[in-house]
């Protein structure tokens, strides 16, 4: 896996207080994490501030899942 998918994933450990082991691209943070808004608010601000990303509103919206974080953020880096 990518070292951005490696750093979303530590990101979502350290928030939610999951076990890494569970984690894949395909999962999701309501359905399959259960993360509640306030969670997701700060996965996207802990996202935003690791990879030095500015990550509009409607764009967060849109990221439900750990594939379109680590998808957002590697078309984003550059």
């Amino acid at each position: 896996m990518s070292d951005v998918f490696d750093q979303v994933k530590a990101i979502i450990v350290d928030v939610l207080k999951v076990d890494e082991n569970e984690l894949d691209m395909d999962t999701r943070f309501i359905e399959d994490l259960k993360a509640d808004s306030m969670d997701q608010f700060f996965l996207i601000d802990g996202f935003s501030e690791k990879f030095d990303l500015q990550i509009p509103d409607e764009s967060a919206r849109q990221i439900k899942s750990i594939g379109d974080a680590v998808n957002y953020i590697e078309q984003n880096l550059n």
